[in-house]
């Protein structure tokens, strides 16, 4: 079993790698536009055989400046997260997000080129947020609520509000996102155990419960045989009204 600190430890592929996808993707938008190449073509291009060489590709391709800077952040932040909370699985959801994602913009996609690493970023944002729901382990609960706070704003792009936007390609990473959520269930962070919750606990031997009988009322006086070798003194203090009084005074 996993220690909480082998869950949440810092690494340098909790930068390094975010930050070779970042340096990737804006290394073949700098290629295109130094050597005047268009590779817009290189997109998913749905039902199409040739358009499958598009899942892999298009995270790649952008179509303009502005288009590589809204991907920029969220996926430098997102993917850090990921690597960060969920280590042992972060490449697994990583390349599979990436597969499915780029598989179902191919299935249902509109006939042209969708371009552009936004499908896996509204991957990991479906994949943040609902595995720390569903994990209930305090700190990816807080991620979670981290991850809409800043990022909620998204959900309105997975509808045909935009012609120029894919939203078919982020409708299907945010589904991705959610499918690998419940899917993934080994090497996730577990909620803390208390000690009452472990299999092996016996309410006989716990100090704290032999202060109180069975039907819950406090014991002022232990038996003799059940105390320790330190005396332990309660003492209670009653105020009358009229001391109340003279106190707020």
């Amino acid at each position: 079993m996993r220690e909480e600190n082998d869950h949440f430890s810092f690494s340098t592929g909790v930068i390094g790698y975010p930050l070779l996808f970042v340096l990737l993707i804006w290394f073949v938008y700098w290629f295109e536009v130094r050597f005047g190449v268009d590779f817009n073509h290189f997109g998913v291009y749905p039902r199409s055989f040739v358009g499958l060489r598009g899942i892999l590709l298009s995270p790649l391709i952008h179509s303009d400046i502005t288009h590589l800077w809204h991907n920029t952040m969220p996926l430098l932040i997102l993917s850090a997260a990921l690597f960060y909370f969920y280590q042992p699985n972060a490449w697994k959801v990583l390349i599979i997000g990436v597969v499915l994602t780029g598989f179902f913009t191919w299935i249902f996609g509109r006939p042209a080129n969708h371009i552009g690493a936004s499908g896996v970023v509204y991957m990991l944002f479906g994949f943040l947020f609902f595995k720390g729901i569903l994990a209930k382990h305090f700190r990816l609960t807080a991620l979670s609520f981290v991850v809409v706070f800043i990022y909620g704003s998204m959900i309105w792009y997975i509808l045909p509000i935009d012609p120029k936007i894919s939203w078919e390609g982020h409708l299907s990473g945010l589904l991705t996102g959610s499918i690998l959520a419940f899917l993934i269930k080994r090497g996730v962070a577990k909620p803390p155990m208390y000690m009452w919750e472990s299999p092996d606990y016996n309410p006989e031997e716990d100090e704290f419960l032999k202060h109180f009988d069975e039907n819950g009322n406090f014991i002022e006086q232990l038996p003799e045989e059940e105390q320790g070798d330190e005396e332990i003194k309660i003492v209670y203090q009653y105020k009358t009204n009229a001391d109340r009084d003279k106190t707020e005074e």
